[in-house]
């Protein structure tokens, strides 16, 4: 009676082992292949987010010119600001 008591307790101990170490090989292979499918989701939705990147977009030749928008003038003076006093050093 014992003896079928602890033919069970091992097979249940080398199951529990055959899983575990199934498992492990398994996650090996599998945890890299996972990681690499969901860096690319996040990559693809961080480029979507920034809108500053178009893998459809033909690259530019050599030498060519691309302007995207017009540039803003930041040279605009401000005449509020009052006269110009010239003045000399007293001694």
């Amino acid at each position: 009676m014992q003896e079928a008591g602890l033919v069970n307790v091992l097979r249940t101990i080398l199951i529990i082992l055959v899983i575990y170490y199934g498992l492990k090989i398994i996650m090996r292979f599998a945890f890299p292949l996972l990681m690499k499918r969901f860096m690319g989701k996040m990559e693809r939705k961080f480029q979507e987010q920034q809108g500053g990147y178009r893998p459809s977009q033909p690259r530019s030749k050599v030498g060519e010119t691309i302007i995207d928008k017009k540039p803003t003038s930041n040279s605009r003076t401000n005449n509020d600001v009052g006269e110009y006093v010239d003045y000399e050093d007293v001694d």
